[in-house]
């Protein structure tokens, strides 16, 4: 996404004015935006603090002569703003107090008139614009829970004086929501006894009645939140190391705020019942400006950051005492209901998928780009929420969510700046594959309604997925390679369940077992083997579970049967592994195998494409390793485990192969095995150049891992198998695959292959790393999307770094 700002000149007075500022000038009403730009001058340009009493001064800076939050940035430089937090502190500090008081009364005279309601409009503007230069200081960062100087209630904090007076407007009839009294000022309700409950902005969760929409107060909600969002970004100024507990946020989402319920019932439905397409009338959203949009981006956007803000067992930095739990997550994690489940699916499947929808007619129905904010979401409800996702998994809604996923995961492939949209689509992938119903939803048939530029394929959704995922290895760029462990586990924890794979994606599984056992790759990192090991266990789980089904496989795995010969034969000695070195490559072999040669991409598809020079990516820290993020559990749960979540699943299992449970699992007691070399598998690096760290494959390293590669299985296969095979094609003259293919799928291994070893699921666990990985990401992409108005540009941003690719 690439952005702009304005280039900035220096004028006689002294004073940085940017471009913009002179053609807002020109723009409208020129006399009033004047006088409010004389203000603001005079207001930076006096040392001597400016009296609070003197409201005819102050009340200039929210008076009806500014319309719209365009213009108070532009009328307000940011490097003005440092300057009178440098040299007039206090007159910053009457500014922020007069206008937070400001916005009180118009609260506590229930703004009722229509100039009230520009008055507070105005004040949430000005204070957008001015609390990240105040926060980006943290001397400044106590100033908020400091108090009003004017309040009767000595105790009451600025800040959390701000955010009553804003959430109390955010239900305001007449300005913020229709009212459900007769009009007229005069027959108003009290805003101070108002019950929010019945103001509730959308019908969904908790809430059956759908108020009528009505544009202003969908904009008026919108710059409110705006200024909520704003006051929450506290977090971006500090660094990602540091533990910070967000009292913004604390105080917004604690039982303190007598709004907190209908509040995150109106941002969830809000979000959730947003349609851009509408009746689908072609092009309409090029003829009608839509204000819900704005509202749905910045709602969705303030949802997420509360439900980041986890205050169980969390301690107050200041008083040592217990923080109120989120009440936020609290709600979310009550949600029960099957309906209220279908309405939050229907949502976020609906905005997920609207970007991939096709058309008879380009453009002509509207795109909304809100899939990174969504699939932050989606995470969260699956992680606080275990009920909404065993709903998501019983029924193929779940292809729903995977498809948009995988859309994202091979478009963004090659683009730097989308790494961190990579990332949170395979910790999503992984977080759904712990759970055998994923496993069991990706044989649905796959009907190509997406363009995806992967290999033509007739088959599954699990071949959908092992495409991508071989995609994203073999023609990714470098800053992905830490993923390539999440991948090969996702695709480890389906296998035991996956029915059938094409010829195509067994094809690219070889490939990628021949990519990473070659030598030269296996010896020039030290957790390069890893990736043998996770590749040979799904090989041994779709033999022993799904070896029926998996003729193509079988096949393939014949054919290639050269490359685990290789791998039993490892060379182990000192200049044997010097030789495979010299052999360095800058990326993976490419497969030599006729049937990549002339791959034909989908149609409709187009190339995976790098970033555009210039734009705009936020940092992010590193990926946490596959043992931190994950725990090994059995596939067989024992009696507790069935009653306590099995028995959920089960009571509402639909259809879609829910009879594809491996034949070799029995119900009962998990089964112990031996510990081998995948179970204490300890990845804790990326995959680096032969040079990271000045290590090097020694005899000793390759011999403790070489000999318990898990090999037998195939072995075994390829034991029984291939004179099979050479036998037939001797006698029958066989030079057709298929008659092949079809001796193998009536052929039998029962009795012949090893005993079935237990299926071992990794499953994701909650961890640091990844909260603060999401916390990182999450507002970073905030930042990146709040460009109108750039409400954080040039301020000196903590959480991440934004670099131009």
């Amino acid at each position: 996404m690439s952005i702009c700002f304005p280039t900035v000149r220096t004028y006689g007075n002294g004073f940085n004015v940017s471009k913009q500022l002179i053609k807002t000038l020109k723009m409208g009403n020129a006399d009033t935006k004047l006088n409010f730009r004389k203000a603001v001058v005079q207001l930076t340009s006096k040392t001597q603090p400016i009296d609070a009493s003197d409201d005819s001064f102050w009340d200039q800076f929210w008076s009806e002569s500014v319309t719209n939050v365009q213009d108070v940035f532009a009328l307000v430089p940011g490097a003005e703003i440092r300057a009178l937090r440098e040299e007039s502190p206090n007159n910053l500090a009457t500014l922020v107090y007069k206008a937070v008081e400001k916005l009180v009364k118009t609260v506590d005279s229930s703004c009722r008139t229509q100039r009230e309601q520009q008055i507070a409009l105005n004040c949430a503007r000005l204070l957008t614009r001015v609390l990240p230069y105040m926060l980006e200081e943290p001397e400044w960062q106590s100033f908020f829970w400091s108090s009003l100087p004017a309040a009767e209630n000595e105790s009451v904090p600025l800040a959390q004086s701000l955010i009553n007076a804003v959430c109390d407007l955010l239900f305001c009839p007449d300005f913020t929501v229709a009212s459900t009294r007769r009009s007229g000022p005069e027959r108003a309700e009290e805003l101070s006894s108002l019950d929010s409950c019945e103001y509730i902005w959308a019908g969904g969760v908790g809430f059956a009645r759908a108020p009528p929409r009505c544009a202003a107060h969908e904009a008026a909600r919108t710059e409110l939140l705006r200024l909520l969002l704003t006051a929450f970004s506290e977090t971006v100024y500090k660094p990602p190391h540091q533990t910070h507990h967000n009292k913004w946020i604390a105080y917004l989402t604690s039982p303190d705020n007598r709004h907190a319920l209908p509040l995150f019932t109106s941002l969830l439905n809000t979000v959730c019942s947003y349609d851009p397409v509408g009746l689908g009338l072609p092009y309409n959203h090029l003829l009608f400006s839509d204000t819900l949009e704005p509202l749905v981006e910045v709602a969705l956007q303030i949802l997420i950051v509360t439900l980041d803000h986890d205050t169980s067992n969390a301690m107050n930095e200041d008083s040592d005492e217990a923080l109120p739990d989120n009440l936020f997550i609290n709600y979310l994690s009550r949600i029960h209901r099957d309906e209220d489940f279908a309405f939050v699916l229907r949502g976020v499947t609906r905005l997920l998928n609207n970007p991939l929808a096709q058309t008879y007619l380009p453009n002509s129905a509207k795109r909304v780009a809100l899939h990174q904010e969504l699939l932050v979401l989606f995470w969260k409800m699956c992680d606080y929420n275990k009920k909404f996702m065993y709903y998501v998994l019983k029924s193929s809604d779940v292809l729903e969510v995977l498809v948009p996923i995988l859309y994202h995961l091979n478009d963004s492939r090659a683009d730097q700046s989308r790494v961190g949209l990579m990332h949170i689509g395979v910790f999503i992938l992984l977080l759904l594959s712990g759970e055998r119903n994923f496993g069991v939803r990706l044989n649905k048939p796959y009907t190509a309604t997406v363009p995806m530029d992967v290999p033509v394929f007739t088959g599954s959704h699990a071949d959908l997925l092992v495409l991508v995922f071989h995609k994203i290895i073999t023609t990714g760029h470098q800053r992905l390679q830490p993923l390539f462990d999440c991948l090969l586990t996702i695709l480890v924890n389906v296998s035991p369940y996956l029915k059938t794979l094409s010829m195509v994606s067994s094809s690219k599984l070889l490939h990628l077992l021949e990519a990473f056992s070659t030598p030269w790759f296996l010896f020039s990192a030290p957790q390069h083997h890893h990736l043998v090991f996770f590749l040979l266990e799904m090989f041994n789980n779709i033999i022993q579970y799904q070896f029926d089904g998996n003729s193509n496989l079988v096949y393939t795995i014949i054919r290639k049967r050269a490359v685990f010969h290789a791998l039993a034969n490892l060379p182990h000695e000192h200049t044997a592994i010097a030789r495979s070195l010299q052999a360095t490559h800058d990326k993976l072999p490419r497969s030599t195998s006729a049937e990549s040669v002339a791959e034909l991409a989908m149609e409709g598809s187009r190339p995976a494409q790098p970033a555009e020079p210039g734009t705009l990516n936020a940092t992010l820290p590193d990926t946490p390793a596959i043992a931190a993020m994950t725990e090994r559990e059995s596939a067989h749960p024992s009696a507790q485990q069935l009653e306590n979540t099995q028995s959920l699943l089960e009571s509402r299992s639909g259809g879609d192969g829910e009879d594809c449970e491996p034949d070799a699992i029995t119900d009962g007691e998990e089964t112990q095995r031996p510990r081998t070399h995948r179970d204490s598998i300890k990845s804790t690096t990326s995959i680096r150049s032969p040079t990271t760290d000045g290590w090097r494959a020694s005899a000793e390293w390759v011999a403790s891992w070489r000999g318990k590669l898990p090999l037998q299985t195939i072995m075994r296969l390829l034991q029984v198998l291939v004179p099979q095979v050479e036998k037939i094609c001797i006698d029958k003259g066989l030079t057709d695959e298929s008659e092949i293919l079809r001796f193998l799928q009536h052929g039998t291994l029962v009795g012949l292959l090893p005993v079935p070893h237990p299926i071992l699921i990794r499953k994701y666990q909650a961890n640091a790393g990844t909260a603060a990985w999401f916390r990182t990401y999450m507002w970073g992409v905030i930042y990146i999307r709040n460009v109108d108005p750039p409400i954080w540009y040039d301020t000196d941003v903590k959480l991440f770094e934004i670099q131009r690719v």
